[in-house]
């Protein structure tokens, strides 16, 4: 009885161990450890104040691509991004096409991107964000060109919001009062060029 308990304890043991061995593969010496991918660390406390959750990006080429996101672009009536940050109230709620150099993106998650008229623009620009957060852009897409399509919105932004996108380097236009309030477009499509 008590050797037959041996054996079965024993084939219980190899049942359990030889999988657990296969799966772990041959141990890495220390010595030999790579450190962990910037991605595979665990977050930072400050990113933890972006509203969006993480997405995986894949960095952009640096030259010669053409990225699209999103819906594929329909045709709306193109408007100067220009006549659009002099005027934004006529277009306030309206679907319009606007192409514009990418000044900044969201570095954290791509969840936005800032477009200005020229790469050395002055000035508050238009804050894209993205449908249903269903798409982001490259975290490196800052000096993409960009084809946008979407709805304008003008919006007044809270004192912490606009910290948020200060602190990631973008441009917060204030009121004369001065409240934080933003030309915005909530893009259903989306082309990036380099």
């Amino acid at each position: 009885m008590r050797q037959g308990m041996k054996t079965l304890r024993s084939a219980l043991v190899m049942m359990v161990a030889v999988p657990l061995v296969a799966l772990a593969g041959e141990p890495t010496p220390a010595a030999n450890k790579q450190p962990a991918k910037a991605s595979e660390q665990p977050a930072k406390a400050s990113e933890a104040d972006c509203h969006h959750p993480p997405q995986a990006q894949d960095a952009a080429p640096k030259s010669d691509w053409k990225l699209t996101r999103g819906e594929p672009i329909k045709g709306v009536p193109c408007v100067k991004l220009a006549d659009l940050l002099a005027k934004p109230q006529e277009h306030d709620g309206k679907t319009v096409l606007i192409e514009g150099h990418v000044r900044k993106a969201c570095e954290r998650k791509g969840c936005w991107m800032e477009l200005a008229t020229a790469k050395d623009a002055k000035g508050a620009g238009l804050r894209v964000t993205f449908k249903d957060y269903g798409f982001f852009v490259p975290l490196d897409s800052a000096g993409s060109e960009a084809r946008v399509e979407g709805v304008v919105k003008v919006a007044d932004l809270s004192e912490d919001r606009a910290k948020h996108y200060e602190s990631e380097g973008a441009i917060v236009p204030r009121t004369a009062d001065g409240k934080p309030r933003e030309v915005q477009l909530v893009a259903s499509g989306v082309e990036l060029r380099r």
